[in-house]
């Protein structure tokens, strides 16, 4: 479909990053030079090939490149731990690794064959597209997504259901040549499939957003105004960000904008309206184990519904609802959802027990070997058809749009050594601030846990969207008369400092300024430079503000996000600040001022600074 497009319209503009962009026909010529160079290799039908890379013009040729050799890409987000990326790459049975960066070859086993996607796509001699034969059944990509034994699993989405969704999808919502599609959704989640092939299939324009451009709301607006983006997939968190930016209401030429991810609030879809009451809001619903979304809602500006419909199946999509039997509920009766159809997936990459377990044979059909998917999702038609999420029935939550088993989480926390028993359940304290909440019970009484030595551990094996907000330290877990886990028990949190005797003031203007940044961003009375992001309530989304303002303040561009998670302190946060900003020599001295300082009390501090002053 994609070849087709480029013969049409080969001079139009296909691809936009930053600085640099691409034809349909170049496009298609990079794509088609390393497509060879993987069929070389041994790719085809059924063949893993691993993608590592950030977003950028090599990840859409890669993407393309493997599609076209016949093979399945796996994304692999360079942001992973490395022991995640690991068990990926070796679960997956890859037989190919595409990189962008050299450095990022490391990762890869001995019986990999590492192919950096740059020099591939554009020293290659042979440009003509492959001849290939490829079916509907086989797989087209294999995304992981939270387990809750742990591990992270693949689902394997075939090219058919690609190809089904894409067709609704330019049905329903066409896509003209003069469209721009923004590709800002994390290539390693299935929400961004669509992203990619929808404007590549019609002719229209791809715009890349920056690597954790997702995360970063100012710096979003700024490029849909920028390129005239027509199309926008947001999760509801992200949307209320973008809402809050008085500047979202000039990006006028947003003509649809498409929320899923998590459920969208009615107030949510009433802002929006009051902000961009010419753009079309769809909101939509799928898991990662069916071809992207299988449901959609035309969202109404001035309906009376208490809550935001998920909608209707999409095209050669069935939905039932059931109970426990397996038997349809009535109309207004809470079931069990259940998905079959063309956007079903193929199961879980070598793992047939659990595939088995939740790809079902559906009890509906006469045709021998059709499945439903059991989604752990609780629904209820509603009278005029349509269908209301109503949560999930187990421990799995969606949070900030990202799809978390809590029991991987828990898993992950077993491992560390002083840890004898945990929980992690996600909390909403404060109404529309939801956050991960991890409780722990030290192996013995004397043992000292901190949370953000559990954090670091925690770092090192889960990707930062899992981890949780706040850590709290119990003797025992609450049990209920029946000795089971009394959820409901479990205490809150303390937000911010244990007490007033903790706070330790700014030391310079660069804390000083810093402190204050925190305190906006968190909505804080106070920030001590030694007070830890997370403790205060802090999250990535949060995260990505602090930065993006501390960037503007200092004018450090290059100031990395993960800086903020691996140093959570305003001191730490001021001395990467001086590196970037003032150089090596200057950030070693404040290390060395800190650390001079902190064998004085804060009555000495105070004198020392005032006859500074004087």
């Amino acid at each position: 479909l994609f070849e087709r497009q480029a013969a049409r319209t080969p001079d139009r503009i296909a691809l936009v990053y930053r600085d640099e962009q691409l034809t349909y026909a170049e496009l298609n010529r990079r794509a088609n030079r390393l497509a060879h160079r993987l069929i070389e290799l041994g790719v085809g039908p059924e063949v893993r090939v691993g993608i590592l890379c950030d977003r950028s013009i090599e990840m859409v040729v890669g993407l393309l490149g493997t599609l076209k050799a016949g093979g399945a890409y796996v994304p692999l987000d360079p942001t992973y731990p490395a022991e995640r990326l690991f068990f990926m790459l070796k679960d997956a049975e890859l037989k190919a690794l595409l990189v962008e960066q050299e450095a990022q070859a490391a990762l890869a086993a001995q019986e990999i064959e590492v192919v950096g996607i740059r020099e591939a796509s554009q020293s290659g001699e042979n440009e003509e597209n492959p001849r290939v034969r490829v079916s509907a059944e086989n797989i087209a990509y294999i995304i992981y997504t939270s387990g809750s034994t742990g591990l992270p699993k693949g689902a394997m989405i075939s090219h058919g259901g690609i190809a089904n969704h894409m067709a609704w999808m330019l049905d329903s919502f066409p896509m003209v040549e003069t469209d721009t599609d923004l590709q800002k959704t994390p290539f390693s989640f299935d929400a961004s499939v669509w992203e990619f092939y929808a404007p590549l299939l019609s002719g229209a324009r791809l715009v890349m957003a920056r690597p954790a451009g997702h995360l970063e709301p100012r710096y979003l607006i700024d490029t849909i105004r920028e390129h005239g983006v027509t199309r926008l997939q947001v999760v509801p968190t992200l949307l209320q960000a973008l809402l809050q930016e008085e500047s979202f209401s000039g990006c006028g030429s947003l003509k649809r904008v498409f929320c899923g991810g998590e459920a969208l609030p009615k107030e949510l879809l009433t802002k929006f309206f009051e902000t961009l009451p010419d753009t079309e809001l769809l909101n939509l619903y799928g898991p990662t184990e069916t071809t992207i979304e299988v449901t959609y809602w035309h969202c109404e500006r001035d309906t009376d519904r208490s809550s935001v419909p998920i909608g209707r199946a999409i095209a050669n999509t069935q939905l039932y609802i059931l109970d426990n039997h397996l038997q349809p509920v009535p109309i207004g009766v809470a079931g069990h959802l259940h998905i079959g159809g063309a956007s079903l997936g193929r199961g879980y990459f070598n793992r047939p027990e659990l595939t088995a377990d939740r790809f079902i044979p559906n009890p509906f059909s006469v045709e021998p070997g059709t499945r439903l998917y059991r989604t752990g999702d609780l629904a209820r038609y509603l009278p005029d058809g349509s269908i209301e999420y109503m949560g999930r029935s187990d421990h799995q939550v969606k949070l900030r749009g990202y799809r978390i088993e809590l029991g991987e989480i828990e898993a992950a926390l077993s491992e560390y050594p002083l840890v004898r028993q945990c929980v992690v359940i996600v909390r909403e304290d404060v109404p529309g601030d939801k956050r991960l909440v991890a409780y722990l019970v030290p192996e013995a009484s004397e043992d000292e846990l901190e949370g953000q030595s559990v954090r670091r551990f925690l770092q090192q094996q889960l990707p930062e969207y899992m981890i949780p907000q706040s850590f709290v330290i119990l003797e025992a877990l609450p049990l209920s008369p029946s000795g089971k886990l009394d959820r409901r028990a479990l205490p809150a949190p303390e937000q911010g400092r244990l007490s007033e005797e903790s706070y330790v003031a700014p030391r310079s203007k660069l804390e000083e300024v810093l402190c204050s940044i925190w305190a906006e961003v968190l909505k804080v009375e106070r920030v001590g430079v030694e007070d830890n992001f997370f403790d205060l309530g802090g999250h990535s989304l949060l995260a990505t503000q602090v930065i993006n303002r501390v960037r503007e303040s200092f004018q450090a561009e290059e100031l990395p996000l993960r800086k903020l998670f691996e140093e959570p302190t305003v001191a730490a946060l001021a001395v990467c600040v001086a590196e970037e900003v003032g150089g090596q020599e200057i950030a070693e001295e404040i290390a060395e001022t800190v650390q001079q300082l902190e064998e004085y009390s804060a009555e000495e501090v105070a004198a020392l600074l005032a006859q500074q002053e004087a």
